[in-house]
């Protein structure tokens, strides 16, 4: 039973943290409706992150159901916010390059120091 607790614990605290990055920190010419667009975009990749699928944008678009444009300008805000790191790596096919993105290690961090451990 704990192991439970910890997970949703850790879930709440994940999505309070980006909750409070997002909306504490406007970026430069930043509208209300992007901002939420990042905190349910981090919804997902922590769903598709929990799920150890990897964040490609093939695999983001597959899962959302939106535009490449529409995901591509949401990470890139991500990205620039430091909360998601990126990385080209080969494709599925293995011949071209994808870019790959990872939740930023930081975040996982602070979660941690909240939890107290």
């Amino acid at each position: 039973m704990p192991r439970a607790l910890d997970a949703e614990w850790h879930s709440l605290s994940f999505s309070a943290l980006i909750l409070r990055l997002i909306l504490d920190n406007p970026l430069d010419d930043e509208t209300p409706q992007s901002r939420l667009k990042q905190i349910g975009m981090m919804s997902v990749l922590y769903y598709m992150h929990q799920g150890n699928q990897r964040l490609t944008l093939t695999n983001i678009i597959e899962v959302t159901s939106l535009t490449r444009g529409g995901v591509t300008e949401t990470i890139d805000q991500l990205v620039s916010r430091k909360i998601l790191t990126e990385a080209m790596v080969k494709n599925s096919m293995g011949r071209g390059q994808a870019r790959e993105f990872k939740i930023a290690p930081d975040i996982f961090k602070k979660i941690r120091s909240l939890q107290g451990g």
